[in-house]
């Protein structure tokens, strides 16, 4: 029996990546109180988290059968309010190889979280005939943004982070009911015949290919995501509501780019696309890296989340409509050959972090950015449809 209220399709899409938002992002504006409680260094939580990477890329690899036995509207309505409840049980591990062990399941359910996410916006969007993909991205951000916003207000209230999840959790329940409990998974927009299909969601060269644009927005999203509360805690001594802050600045500023983005999409090439935006991303990381003052660093996070913002849809957008393997097929060995830069992000700028200092931690995304200048080719020179 469904529940909730009834929404278009593409709006049901856009609440789906919002509320995932939400849960998914609750954790982020607390992450320096989390590393204050576990008294360990930037290196240490690093490794720690490691753990949602890890269950994610286990989810990606495996997990697309048991998605397709499932449905999609199992998937979504069970998977969104069992990663909330499990980072609420998990910010109560404060030791660093129990916290790695808890993100493990979270990761694993964001993971089937995406596919589905990913590849009903690509369906609806033929369905519609007009392109949300860059608009479902923005809604994500825009729930990050509210949970980086919230969760800085509940840090200056002096709420701990265990408290704080635990009341995110029944919220994004209810929110699940509400605006997804009326979901149903749109047609598939390839016809896909009966055939014996890979266990593993290997990437192609074509795929490859794409990761190689997208590998400083995943990156330097992680590190906006991950590290700039840290970086103002350390780099400025910023209060607590300032660090949530840039968290929230990243998010906005992702959000609000990719709400426009989908009519510059359709008039300019997706390798013309991709090299404005490194441009842009390469300026941010830069700005960050100097940390001329407590603003400025605040404008390089603006212009990282606007970098990051249309490039890991706009290949979204390109791998959901290849042909030569299903496309939840496809969509799960973009993300996780891409979330090996989250696999591999946290330890790397946690290490370069500790042992140089925070802003370190963005430097590194300044190369990356001109190698998906030079690798923006990737994406071929005409229009998606």
């Amino acid at each position: 029996m469904s529940f909730g209220i009834n929404l278009s399709p593409e709006r049901r899409v856009f609440a789906g990546f919002c509320i995932h938002a939400i849960g998914m992002g609750s954790i982020f504006p607390r992450m320096a109180d989390i590393k204050q409680q576990m008294g360990v260094g930037e290196q240490t939580l690093g490794f720690s988290l490691i753990g949602l990477p890890v269950g994610t890329l286990i989810a990606l690899t495996f997990a697309t059968p048991l998605i397709e036995r499932m449905g999609f509207r199992r998937t979504l309505l069970s998977a969104i309010p069992l990663a909330a409840l499990f980072y609420a049980l998990a910010v109560h591990l404060l030791s660093p190889p129990l916290f790695f062990m808890a993100l493990i399941p979270i990761g694993f359910l964001i993971g089937c979280i995406e596919i589905v996410l990913n590849t009903e916006a690509d369906r609806v969007e033929h369905l519609v005939k007009r392109r949300i993909m860059n608009r479902a991205h923005s809604f994500w951000s825009f729930g990050f943004f509210g949970a980086g916003l919230a969760g800085a207000g509940m840090a200056q209230l002096g709420l701990s982070p265990q408290l704080d999840l635990a009341l995110i959790a029944p919220m994004i329940a209810i929110c699940v009911a509400v605006f997804l409990g009326k979901f149903e998974a749109a047609p598939s927009r390839v016809v896909e015949h009966d055939k014996a299909r890979p266990k593993f969601s290997l990437p192609t060269i074509a795929i490859l290919g794409l990761v190689a644009v997208t590998l400083s927005a995943m990156l330097m999203e992680g590190a906006g995501i991950d590290w700039s509360a840290i970086y103002m805690r350390n780099i400025y001594n910023s209060g607590p509501f300032i660090a949530g802050v840039a968290v929230a600045t990243v998010a906005l500023s992702q959000a609000i780019t990719r709400f426009f983005a989908d009519r510059y999409v359709e008039k300019h090439s997706p390798a013309s696309v991709s090299r404005f935006f490194s441009g842009v991303l390469l300026v941010g990381t830069v700005i960050v890296f100097l940390a001329l003052s407590p603003l400025l660093s605040l404008l390089g996070f603006a212009l990282i989340g606007i970098g990051c913002s249309v490039m890991f849809p706009l290949a979204m957008s390109a791998v959901a409509q290849m042909t030569d393997r299903p496309s939840a097929i496809n969509v799960a060995s973009m993300v996780q050959t891409a979330f090996m830069a989250f696999l591999l992000g946290p330890p790397l700028l946690g290490t370069f972090g500790q042992h140089f200092g925070a802003q370190w931690i963005y430097g590194v995304g300044a190369p990356l950015a001109v190698l998906s200048w030079f690798t923006a080719g990737a994406f071929g020179e005409k229009n998606q449809s």
